[in-house]
This record gives structure tokens, C-alpha cells and sequence, in this order.
């Protein structure tokens, strides 16, 4: 059982006690009916061939308040899509499946580049943002629901919790992130414990009261990928394609929403992922890179906010952040103890140490060039240049799946 205590300024829904699921999934049913509920899947090829996507599938199944399935597939051939499309068939709900290396889906790229709009790099910030346009060219659905391929400790409670806040009409929020504890025989979640967490407090101290750093500091776990939020949101929200998407969809939702309209709920008492490398002797790539490309998204959303950077605030700010990460670290230590949970120090630390380096790195390059920014367009501006781009996605992707 968690706490209930409600931090920062938006909404914490906690898991109290044993709620029903069977409650929350026909409660479900019935707000679907007037609002329906789209599920969007970014992933891989590679995850149709483990585990995790095997027990996503058999929990999905079995979540009957879902309109409708657009899982995103990269990095697949045709014959792999094609492999990919029967797998996904078990399900007995619509299902689309957008193949992101098919000739179709190239000429909509193709045509927004002809159009001088650029939707970034394969990756899963581009992913989630085609499956949000062809949800809107359906026009089917209301709310949209977003959530990893390769989680290993998937049940559909997951999927309920983090869809009912919006989809429940007395409960006015426009947008929810989930929250959990990664735990297994140790605390994982190095980048939000150590980096997201002492960095923005250390941006509070140097900076003061902002708030965008009250919004960011109020969320228990930002580097969430899963959430939930109305149509209208993927039409506004610009979506970063690097590695600083779930950040940066934190800042187009405080951009464009009262955070009073913005929940976090609790979503599974534990949750396990595949994990990243460190690989702090290699800033391009791995949890390195992740960090830069987290730090550059920070640092952007507080310039757009009229803060203004210089190379001796970055020196204070890497000064202010290894102080109270180490701090932090001292007090994971002691959390892990009580919890009889493995902690090495000596990993930690050299977490902190590349962290610190990425803070750095993040911040050349922002003084490099503070204009630069991996936004992809939103849904509104691009609908504006080329009118018919989304019955164009639209017409793409059914194609591609008839049988």
C-alpha cells in the first residue's frame, strides 16, 4: 500500500488498499461508450519475439473497453509486418498496424519533407506521433492511451489505472502519467533517481521558484513511458524524437494546460523493463545519450520560459547537482538497507559521475546552438500545410492492412 500524500501541484491517484479491477474495467465500459479509448503501441520487430510482448498480447485481449489498437512496428521488412499482423490478429478488437518501413508510410515522410516539415529520426517519439495522426484521420476515438512493448511484468490493470482517470468524466484531467517502483532485487530507475530528480532541484536552488521546475519536481516518476490523455492534446503537443520525449511531452503539457488538469496515478507495484547500458565512455549512445538529450530538453523549456543560460551558470548548476546527488545517493543507501535490497555504492557513484558529464555535454551543445530543438510539428501545424496529409496516413495504413 502507498502513501497519500499529494505532491507538487498536479494530481497523485494512489493505489490504496485492494481496488477492483473488474469495478475499474466496467466503469471503463460504460465512459467508453460516450468517449472511446485508442491504444497506442510503438515498437520494434524484436519485441514481437519476446515474452513481454506475448503476455501484453494476452492481457490486451482481455481488456474489452479498448476501441482500438495502432501499434507502430520499426524496423520490420514486409514479410516481418506481415508476421507481426497475423500475431496481433488473437485480439479481438480493431487492431491497425502501421508499417513504418513500408513504401506507403515512406511517401508520407516523403511528402512532409517536400513540404518542409521533418518528423525526426526513427525512434519511439516519431512512432507515437504517426499513431496519433492516423487515430485523429480516423476520428474515432477521444482519448489516447500510450504505453512500452517490452514490459516484462505487464498486466491489464496497468493499462486501466492509467485510462480511467481521463476516461472518468467527474474526474476533469486532460492528461495522466504513470508511476511505479522499479524494483527488483535492487532500486533500477538510475536516470530518475539520480539525474531528473537532484537536477531540477538543483535548477530550484540556482534559479528559484519556477513553475515548470514545480511541475516537473511534482511528478514521481517523469521518465515514464506510459500515459494517457484526450485527442485534442495529440493535436497541439509537439513530440521530441530523440531520447528526451517523455520530458518533452511534460513540457508541451504544462505549455499548453492548467497542471490542475494533469494527474499521476499509480499503476503496478512493480514494474521491469529491458535496461539500458550506461555506457558512460560513449555520450551517443545508451543511458548517456538519453541523459544529454534529457538535460538539452530541460534546459530548452526553461530558455523558452525567459531563463537566461551563460557558461558560469552551467558551471554552478554541475557544481549544485553533484553536491545533492550525492546526497540523494546517501539516502537510496539507507532506503535500500531497510528494504534488504542489493545497493552498489561504488556503481552508483559512477552513475552520478557520468551524469554530471552529460549535464555538461547537454549544455555545450545548448550554447552551441539554443535554436536547435527536436520537435517534431504538431498534428494542427501540419494539417495546416498539407490538408489532406491525414487521409493520406489514413489511406497508407489501411492499405497496408487489408487483407
Amino acid at each position: 500500500m502507498s502513501d497519500f500524500y499529494q505532491t507538487g501541484n498536479i494530481i497523485t491517484l494512489h493505489k490504496l488498499g485492494k481496488p477492483s479491477l473488474e469495478r475499474i474495467e466496467s466503469e471503463l465500459k460504460e465512459f467508453a461508450k460516450q468517449r472511446p479509448i485508442a491504444l497506442a503501441l510503438p515498437a520494434l520487430y524484436t519485441d514481437f519475439t519476446s515474452d513481454a510482448m506475448k503476455g501484453i498480447i494476452n492481457e490486451l485481449k482481455k481488456a474489452g473497453y479498448i476501441r482500438e489498437i495502432v501499434l507502430n512496428l520499426g524496423r520490420a521488412s514486409d514479410t516481418e509486418f506481415n508476421q507481426a499482423r497475423d500475431f496481433m490478429r488473437q485480439i479481438p478488437y480493431d487492431v491497425k498496424i502501421i508499417h513504418n518501413e513500408g513504401k506507403r508510410i515512406k511517401e508520407v515522410y516523403a511528402t512532409l519533407e517536400r513540404n518542409g516539415l521533418w518528423a525526426g529520426e526513427d525512434g519511439k517519439g516519431r512512432a507515437a506521433w504517426l499513431a496519433y495522426g492516423y487515430i485523429l484521420a480516423r476520428g474515432v476515438s477521444d482519448i489516447i492511451a500510450l504505453h512500452d512493448c517490452d514490459i516484462a511484468t505487464y498486466s491489464r490493470e496497468m493499462l486501466a489505472r492509467l485510462v480511467y482517470p481521463v476516461a472518468n468524466p467527474n474526474i476533469d484531467v486532460v492528461f495522466c502519467k504513470g508511476f511505479y517502483s522499479r524494483v527488483t532485487d535492487r532500486m533500477h530507475g538510475r536516470v530518475t533517481r539520480l539525474l531528473i530528480t537532484p537536477l531540477v532541484r538543483s535548477l530550484e536552488k540556482i534559479v528559484g521558484y519556477h513553475p515548470f521546475l514545480v511541475f516537473l519536481d511534482s511528478f514521481r516518476y517523469p521518465l515514464a513511458g506510459e500515459f494517457c490523455m484526450i485527442t485534442d492534446l495529440a493535436r497541439t503537443n509537439r513530440i521530441p524524437w530523440d531520447w528526451g520525449l517523455e520530458v518533452g511531452v511534460l513540457a508541451e503539457v504544462y505549455r499548453n494546460y492548467s497542471s490542475r488538469r494533469v494527474c499521476q496515478v499509480d499503476i503496478a507495484d512493480t514494474y521491469e523493463h529491458k535496461h539500458q547500458p550506461l555506457s558512460p565512455e560513449d555520450a551517443s549512445k545508451g543511458l548517456a545519450k538519453m541523459c544529454v538529450d534529457i538535460c538539452k530538453s530541460i534546459f530548452r523549456t526553461l530558455a523558452g520560459e525567459g531563463i537566461v543560460f551563460s557558461d558560469n551558470f552551467f558551471k554552478s548548476l554541475e557544481v549544485a547537482y553533484l553536491r545533492l546527488a550525492e546526497d540523494t545517493l546517501v539516502k537510496y543507501e539507507a532506503d535500500a538497507a531497510i528494504n534488504c535490497l542489493t545497493f552498489d555504492r561504488h556503481e552508483e557513484a559512477k552513475a552520478v559521475e557520468s551524469f554530471t558529464n552529460a549535464i555538461k555535454k547537454a549544455a555545450e551543445v545548448y550554447m552551441g546552438n539554443p535554436l536547435t530543438t527536436p520537435l517534431i510539428p504538431n498534428w494542427n501545424r501540419v494539417t495546416s500545410a498539407i490538408p489532406g496529409i491525414l487521409e493520406m496516413l489514413k489511406i497508407a495504413v489501411d492499405e497496408d492492412n487489408k487483407i
